[in-house]
């Protein structure tokens, strides 16, 4: 196994707590719907959105970024992902449009500017955009959290240039 040169592990108490919040929001809609029209159609779907969000609250609490002498590796709870040194063609900071920055936290994809990004992030913090020489499956670039994105931007840089 490779040496590691870089780890970083993020964690964040407002997306814990958006994820706290709407997991107890659906609880108590389920609750509540559950008691007055009984087992039906809505209080299933508020069980069921409830149950993923309580996911999110542990799934998505602790980021670990790991550099390598040859990978960058995100963590994301039981969500991986990793990247050969060698198939990154840049790295640079990430200023998304504010529907992506605001719009999700976790693990989740969408297309920004013509691109096909990944994206492990929280919903605050400085973010970093690794652009890819060759796609990994549909995505061409990774955009992730880091609270030390200089020091990832001279690792990162520093070894796709030799």
């Amino acid at each position: 196994m490779d040496e590691l040169i870089y780890t970083e592990k993020l964690q964040s108490n407002l997306t814990t707590g958006l994820f706290v919040f709407l997991a107890a929001l659906f609880i108590a809609l389920f609750g509540w719907r559950v008691t007055t029209v009984g087992w039906k159609f809505t209080p299933g779907l508020f069980l069921s959105l409830a149950l993923f969000f309580l996911f999110y609250v542990f799934n998505y609490r602790t980021l670990r970024i790991q550099i390598s002498e040859e990978t960058l590796s995100l963590r994301f709870g039981l969500v991986r992902w990793r990247t050969e040194l060698k198939n990154i063609q840049d790295c640079i900071s990430d200023d998304p449009p504010l529907w992506i920055k605001y719009g999700g936290a976790g693990v989740h994809f969408a297309m920004v500017m013509g691109i096909y990004r990944a994206f492990f992030n929280f919903l605050e913090g400085p973010r970093l955009l690794v652009t890819f020489k060759e796609k990994q499956g549909l995505a061409q670039a990774l955009s992730f959290s880091s609270y030390q994105p200089e020091r990832i931007l001279e690792l990162l840089r520093g070894r796709i240039t030799a």
